[in-house]
């Protein structure tokens, strides 16, 4: 018995340090607020995913049919979703072949189904809004979270296009961010659809934003669809145990120890 209770405490050790450094790094990144009760958000994330990302990238523990789970209807998915498959029962495989992306871009794009939950909503997030043009990088993109990067940016008509400052020797200039970290001096080279520039030169990104967070949303419900329906349960049982069950059980016990008392 002792030598079962160390080893669950030794793999726990080991664990836990793995665990948080791999959902946030050595980086700070802005936290985001993910409302998964939110069922638009959830859609329109689902659309931009299957359209954007799914060219590339797998999510194959993730059925289309699942998108039913968040209010859209078999119509909606075939029409607006399914580019890869006819059947709405298919898992999201990508629509390029492995081989080919990684004879493109170097490697081949991972699957993504588990992606929030082994990086993390305030990674993506970041990760989302970090692309800018780099043309050290043989893709000509680079990323603020993702250092020498090889994913072009799939939504840079939505975002615009955000630049890299060089220096003499066409090299990127670096500077300290407000946590003492080395980040790239970035401008704005063009603003997209969902952003602008006001008359004073600022760029407001707000629409933007909101687009990534939904995305985001998205792949944290993809990581574990029945995460929503397993906290309505949690919440059910809490409420049956405090409500009926701890009741009865004071009720049981005065009846047992009357006698004593």
């Amino acid at each position: 018995m002792k030598n079962t209770l160390k080893k669950w405490i030794v793999a726990f050790a080991l664990a836990t340090p793995m665990a948080l450094a791999g959902a946030s790094g050595d980086h700070h990144y802005e936290k985001v607020d993910i409302d998964l009760g939110n069922q638009v958000s959830l859609q329109r994330g689902a659309q931009i995913f299957t359209n954007y990302c799914l060219s590339c990238h797998s999510a194959s523990s993730m059925r289309f049919n699942r998108l039913k789970d968040i209010g859209l209807t078999d119509e909606q998915i075939k029409k607006n979703m399914m580019f890869t498959t006819e059947k709405v029962g298919d898992v999201m495989h990508a629509a390029m072949a492995p081989a080919d992306g990684k004879k493109w871009f170097g490697a081949a794009p991972p699957d993504l189904s588990l992606i929030a939950r082994s990086r993390g909503a305030d990674y993506l997030y970041a990760y989302m809004r970090g692309f800018y043009k780099d043309p050290t990088r043989p893709t000509g993109w680079n990323n603020t979270a993702f250092n020498k990067v090889g994913m072009p940016h799939p939504l840079w008509q939505q975002q615009g296009v955000q630049a890299v400052e060089l220096d003499g020797k066409g090299q990127p200039v670096m500077v300290k961010d407000e946590h003492g970290q080395d980040v790239p001096k970035l401008y704005w080279e063009s603003t997209g659809s969902m952003t602008r520039k006001t008359p004073d030169g600022k760029v407001i990104t707000k629409e933007y934003d909101d687009y990534a967070r939904d995305l985001v949303a998205f792949m944290v419900y993809m990581g574990e669809p029945a995460q929503v329906e397993r906290k309505q349960i949690g919440y059910a049982v809490l409420i049956f145990l405090f409500a009926v069950m701890l009741p009865l059980a004071y009720f049981l016990k005065k009846e047992y120890w009357k006698d004593v008392h």
